[in-house]
């Protein structure tokens, strides 16, 4: 079974291990090493059992315990070649270095990873697809604004990690960024805000769809209570009050979540019947 957990997600550090029964597969590693392998150790993992760490993009919230944890653990590190050429000269020690490409398929570890290009301001930012017999998980975290091969990517999947990165309001209010900083954080190679998030998952909500977990909140900009709210009327407005919202935290681990629920997929048919067909089943 595919599984994911949020070791830390937010401003300052983001870090996500997806295991199957066989393989453990950091995606980013921008918690400090020793807060990564504390909580590694509080999940039960041994960092001598990951199959490899997959790098998204170079910056420090994605990439800052990367050196320190590869010199203590030699493990493969999974990035495309320009991302590569970024973090060479700030990783002293040898890297097992595996690139892969920016936009396409490969398998790794025993699962199916497909990467696409997202608008972000670094040198070439990837989001993912990871796929493991019957279970899909997609992955995007730091993007400025959805472009077509995003909802094309990020359809017809069991489970979406994504980021919600502000709320427009508390943005705007905000005096300890100043202009500038906000024009880039709201630019189309920025951030997405929680009504960005909301309308990109109504986009490309299919019945497969059983759970969003949001990400990379801002802790002075947003709230879980502000992101999950978006996120869940977005839903309701469509009749999927069965897809389970959830928000993953800087400060602690997400629980282990199943990436599919092994729900029965339902054929198309009218919102209102599909959700008395939800209910009749109790999987609610």
């Amino acid at each position: 079974m595919l599984k994911i957990i949020v070791l830390g997600s937010g401003s300052a550090g983001n870090c996500a291990l997806v295991c199957t029964g066989t393989s453990r597969v950091l995606i980013d590693a921008g918690l400090s090493a020793t807060r990564l392998l504390e909580r590694l150790a509080a999940c039960g993992v041994e960092p001598d059992s990951l199959s490899g760490i997959f790098i998204t993009h170079e910056h420090g919230d994605h990439c800052k315990g990367l050196e320190i944890l590869t010199k203590k653990f030699p493990l493969p590190i999974l990035c495309n070649a320009r991302t590569r050429e970024m973090l060479r000269p700030t990783l002293k020690s040898e890297k097992q270095w595996q690139i892969i490409p920016g936009h396409g398929c490969f398998e790794f570890a025993g699962l199916e990873i497909e990467t696409f290009s997202v608008p972000h301001d670094a040198a070439d930012p990837v989001g993912l697809v990871l796929r493991h017999h019957d279970s899909s998980l997609g992955i995007l975290s730091d993007v400025g604004h959805a472009t077509a091969v995003i909802r094309q990517k990020l359809r017809d999947l069991d489970t979406l990690f994504i980021e919600a990165n502000y709320d427009s309001g508390l943005l705007d209010l905000d005096t300890k960024r100043p202009w500038s900083t906000k024009q880039r954080i709201q630019g189309r190679h920025g951030h997405l805000s929680n009504d960005q998030t909301a309308s990109l998952i109504s986009e490309v909500l299919t019945p497969r769809l059983e759970r969003v977990l949001l990400g990379h909140l801002s802790q002075d900009c947003n709230s879980p209570d502000l992101a999950t709210a978006a996120v869940r009327s977005a839903l309701a407005a469509q009749q999927r009050e069965d897809v389970i919202v959830s928000c993953a935290t800087a400060h602690e681990p997400t629980p282990w979540f199943p990436v599919r629920l092994r729900r029965p997929v339902l054929p198309a048919m009218p919102p209102t019947v599909m959700n008395a067909a939800w209910q009749q089943l109790d999987l609610f």
